[in-house]
C-alpha cells in the first residue's frame, strides 16, 4: 500500500529546515556568490544596464566636465594627466526575488524510495535559496506574508513568518497568491504543482503580468515518477478523506506516466511562453542539485549546472 510519510510538524522542524539551509548554503562553491551578483547592475530595475550612480564599487574614470565640482575630482589620477578626471561609482540597486512554497497537504507525501517529505524539501530549498540571495545583495520576502528584506537574518525571518501562519489558508494553499509583481523582479515557486493546468496557469500568468521574471521548481518523489507499486493498492488522498484501491496496479503505469508527462509538458509550454524557467527535482537526489541550477539560472547562464560524471538530460527542463 502506498503511504504518505509525515513532515516534521511544528517549530522545532522549521527551524531545523532553517540551520540545515544555512549549511547547504555554506557548502555551495562561493564563486557562485561572489563571481557576480545574481542580478548584476539592476538600474531602475534594468538588468545588465550599467551606469554610473550611488554605489561603492568602483564603475570608471572619466573626464571632468564644466557640471561638476571640484569635490568629484580625482586628483591622484588626474596628477598622471593633462586632464582632470572624475572617478565614478556604478549604480547598485538591489534586486527583489519573491519566494513561495508550496505548504499544502499533498507535499506530506514520502514514499520508500525517499528519506524527505516534499514539504520538507521545498522548505528547504526556500531557505537556502533566500540565504544565497541575500549574500549576493539581493532583496528576499515570502509572497503575501513578508516584506522584502536585505538583512542577514532574512531566512530566520521567514522561518518565524512561516511558523506564525503554517497552519493559515494562505501557507495551506496549493497555489501561490494571486499578486501583482514589479516589473524586473522575480519570483520562485516550489510546488509539485499536481493541480489541474488551468488552475496553475491562471495564478502564475497573473505573477508574470506586469513583467517579472520566474522560475518554477517540480518538486516529485520518486514513487510519484515511476508509480513503483505491484499488486493490490490502496491510494490515500492528501486529507485521508478520499481512498481509491487498484488491484494490480502495474497495469496502470503506462497511462499514468503518460498522462504525467502530458501534464508537465503543459508546464513546460507554460513556463516557455512567459519567458520563466522550469527545473524539476527528486527528493531522493540531493538539495544542492536544484539550488545549484536555479542560481546558474539566475546568473543568466545558458546553460544549467550539471553534475561530473552525469549526462544532460534530454528534456532541458529537469535536473539530473
Amino acid at each position: 500500500m502506498a503511504v504518505a510519510g509525515q513532515s516534521r510538524q511544528g517549530g522545532a522542524g522549521v527551524l531545523a529546515l532553517e540551520r540545515e539551509a544555512h549549511g547547504l548554503a555554506d557548502r555551495l562553491p562561493e564563486i557562485l556568490i561572489d563571481a557576480q551578483r545574481i542580478a548584476q547592475t539592476v538600474a531602475h530595475g534594468l538588468h545588465g544596464r550599467r551606469r554610473a550612480g550611488p554605489g561603492e564599487t568602483f564603475w570608471q574614470f572619466r573626464q571632468f566636465q564644466s557640471s561638476d565640482t571640484l569635490r568629484q575630482i580625482d586628483w591622484r589620477r588626474s596628477a598622471s594627466s593633462d586632464h582632470l578626471y572624475v572617478r565614478e561609482r556604478e549604480w547598485e540597486a538591489a534586486h527583489t526575488v519573491w519566494l513561495w512554497p508550496d505548504l499544502s497537504p499533498s507535499m506530506n507525501f514520502r514514499s520508500h524510495l525517499s528519506s524527505t517529505t516534499k514539504r520538507d524539501r521545498a522548505l528547504l530549498l526556500t531557505l537556502a535559496t533566500a540565504e544565497l540571495l541575500v549574500r549576493g545583495g539581493e532583496r528576499v520576502a515570502l509572497l503575501g506574508l513578508t516584506a522584502p528584506t536585505a538583512s542577514r537574518k532574512a531566512t530566520t525571518r521567514m522561518a518565524e513568518a512561516i511558523l506564525a501562519h503554517e497552519d493559515t489558508p494562505m501557507l495551506q494553499a496549493s497555489q501561490p497568491p494571486k499578486v501583482h509583481l514589479a516589473r524586473f523582479s522575480g519570483a520562485v515557486i516550489f510546488s509539485d504543482f499536481l493541480d489541474p493546468i488551468a488552475e496553475t496557469r491562471a495564478h502564475i500568468e497573473q505573477l508574470a503580468a506586469d513583467g517579472a521574471s520566474g522560475h518554477l521548481i517540480e518538486i516529485v518523489d520518486p514513487a510519484e515518477e515511476t508509480l513503483p507499486y505491484e499488486g493490490r493498492t490502496e491510494f490515500l488522498s492528501p486529507d485521508g478523506g478520499q481512498r481509491w484501491v487498484a488491484d494490480r496496479v502495474q497495469t496502470l503505469r503506462d497511462q499514468y506516466k503518460e498522462r504525467l508527462a502530458a501534464h508537465r509538458a503543459e508546464l513546460v509550454e507554460m513556463t516557455r511562453r512567459l519567458g520563466w524557467s522550469f527545473l524539476v527535482h527528486h527528493t531522493d537526489r540531493s538539495p544542492s542539485e536544484p539550488l545549484l541550477s536555479l542560481i546558474m539560472r539566475m546568473h543568466g547562464d545558458a546553460g544549467d549546472h550539471r553534475w561530473q560524471g552525469q549526462e544532460s538530460s534530454p528534456q532541458p527542463e529537469a535536473t539530473p
